[in-house]
């Protein structure tokens, strides 16, 4: 087996190989791009998973420039990710935020760990029904979480328990703030009608005017978020803003700062360390993937996951949040025109160049037009057409995605993925156990007494039961049984002790086992686990005409003897 290396290698080192002054306009165009959509995303992510919103911005600005400089990808973006809102706000609401920064942290080391022994191809082979009943799942825990600010509702603190957020808005819904419901509607009317536009403008095959292909460059966010905060500030709306809130961004660097740390705790915190590290992993991963097929590049997950490691390690201690790769701004980077990692790094920085000249500009973004920003997003977020296609699918498939989807929605992420897996599992072994046969075979040289089976597919643990109808507790085994491996295409440890079991099952009544036509791997697992030697090497042979010429013989000696002959390589006994 080959010696384990580790392997630390940026794809920014190779993309600087060749790098040119058009691919720097280039890039550093598409970061400014992709900085301007994350500043209200990163602001609301935070603001929705219960931490300040100057803890999603140093975020963006930490993370985005590690996982960027350090990461696997030519464009990937990273930063704060919807996906993270309920599992962050369930953490604090369980944990606390102090805790919440060391589960981050370790889940860091556990990323980077997972990407030193070569783990991030595994995370490609989570079934799609898993993903996806998670994803929608996700989605509309991020949408329910953004009902308070968007009907203005005067709740203090929103339980983290489904249903108990139900009970909690249900119980409060008659103190809809109206103005807030207001200006969130516009808003979100306002964030759909221009991303039609963006869209309209993108076909080839229609003519439209030069200010609506301009127009459609912007995002709808930053379009929305800006006329919402101008008109906060203009005309003194009486709604809830980050200024009210949070008394604003603080204008400066975020400050170092160690949180306590003890080994008793980070036990206690192992199930949020591994939902962040799990949820981290799978979203940079898809994100990594989908940036792939746009720019027709490949990336490496090993590399990616390592990049992510670090990120979550180090964000923590500048008060951060968790951060994975993001699927919105990597694809608005990639429309930009990014070329290399370069414009991620550009992105981290121009956030930071706003933190320190332009905070004072965030004391007026009202929060209901974060909730409506929100809002669309976890409705794109969800593919949610996969429902309507459920019935066209197999029963596997529904129940694994419906049964990922509740639980996410119910109890959590990690829980929904660990059951998912297992069901997965499951079906998978009915299957393959399934498409396993062990067929009668009749041919013209079959003599009186001997019986002959041909096994297809893979004798393995889930498949034995079929191997063990052959021998009847009750009744006298042939005096010859003979079974055709050729279409067996593999065996395991249970399915050999299932085949011995019948090998001493004849032998205690005087019969014979003679096996044909082994394959390489069924027949290195005879040899290795010494199966071979306690049925003997004359009794595993090449064809069914020497299987039914040995057969023959068994069969003629023991009519003259009245017993079965036991062949000269067997004289070991049988246990």
């Amino acid at each position: 087996m080959a010696s384990f290396r580790f392997r630390f290698h940026p794809v920014l080192l190779d993309t600087l190989a060749d790098y040119s002054p058009q691919r720097l306009r280039n890039d550093i165009l598409a970061g400014v791009t992709v900085s301007v959509v994350a500043l209200p995303l990163a602001m609301a992510f935070a603001i929705a998973s219960g931490v300040k919103p100057e803890a999603g911005l140093f975020t963006a600005i930490i993370a985005g420039f590690l996982i960027s400089a350090l990461g696997g990808s030519r464009v990937q973006i990273g930063g704060p990710a919807g996906a993270f809102i309920v599992v962050i706000y369930g953490i604090i609401e369980k944990y606390g935020l102090a805790n919440l920064l060391i589960s981050t942290s370790c889940a860091g080391l556990l990323l980077f760990a997972m990407g030193t022994f070569r783990l991030g191809s595994l995370i490609r082979y989570i079934p799609l029904p898993i993903v996806i009943g998670f994803t929608n799942g996700i989605a509309v825990l991020i949408a329910l979480s953004q009902l308070k600010d968007f009907f203005g509702l005067r709740i203090t603190r929103m339980p983290g328990d489904f249903f108990a957020q139900l009970q909690t808005l249900a119980h409060h819904a008659p103190t809809t703030h109206w103005p807030s419901l207001i200006l969130a509607l516009l808003s979100l009317l306002l964030l759909i009608g221009w991303s039609r536009l963006g869209r309209s403008s993108l076909n080839p095959d229609l003519s439209h005017p030069h200010w609506r292909r301009r127009c459609s460059i912007i995002p709808g966010s930053v379009v929305v978020l800006l006329l919402a905060t101008l008109a906060s500030a203009l005309l003194a709306l009486p709604v809830e803003t980050i200024g009210s809130r949070f008394g604003g961004i603080p204008q400066g660097l975020p400050v170092f700062v160690l949180p306590d740390f003890s080994w008793e705790l980070a036990k206690q915190l192992f199930a949020p360390t591994l939902t962040i590290a799990l949820l981290g992993a799978i979203e940079s991963l898809l994100c990594a993937r989908i940036a792939d097929g746009l720019i027709d590049t490949r990336h490496d997950p090993n590399q990616e996951l390592m990049a992510q490691g670090v990120a979550n390690f180090i964000t923590p201690f500048f008060g951060g949040m968790p951060a994975t790769g993001t699927i919105a701004r990597t694809v608005t980077n990639i429309r930009s025109g990014a070329t290399s990692p370069v414009s991620g790094i550009v992105h981290a920085l121009t956030l930071l160049l706003l933190i320190l000249f332009a905070a004072p500009l965030a004391y007026d973004v009202p929060l209901p037009t974060l909730a409506a920003i929100l809002l669309y997003m976890a409705w794109n977020m969800g593919e949610w057409h996969e429902f309507v296609r459920l019935r066209r699918l197999s029963l596997p498939y529904r129940i694994l995605m419906l049964a990922t989807f509740f639980l996410t929605v119910i109890i959590d992420l990690t829980t929904a993925v660990e059951v998912g897996l297992v069901l997965a599992c499951v079906f998978f072994i009915y299957r393959i156990s399934d498409l396993t046969q062990i067929v009668p075979l009749t041919d013209s040289r079959q003599l009186p007494g001997v019986r002959a089976y041909a096994i297809y597919g893979s004798l393995f643990f889930g498949a034995v039961g079929k191997l063990e109808l052959l021998i009847e507790p009750q009744a006298v085994p042939e005096r010859v049984l003979i079974l055709e491996l050729h279409q067996l295409i593999s065996i395991d440890s249970t399915g050999l002790d299932a085949l011995d079991a019948v090998r001493r099952a004849l032998h205690r009544h005087g019969g014979q086992l003679i096996l044909c036509g082994a394959n390489r791997q069924p027949r290195a697992q005879m040899e290795r686990s010494g199966f071979l030697d306690r049925l003997g090497e004359t009794h595993c042979v090449d064809s069914l005409d020497a299987a039914f010429h040995l057969a023959s013989i068994f069969s003629a000696g023991s009519d003259e003897q009245g017993k079965m002959p036991v062949a000269a390589n067997q004289s070991q006994r049988a246990p």
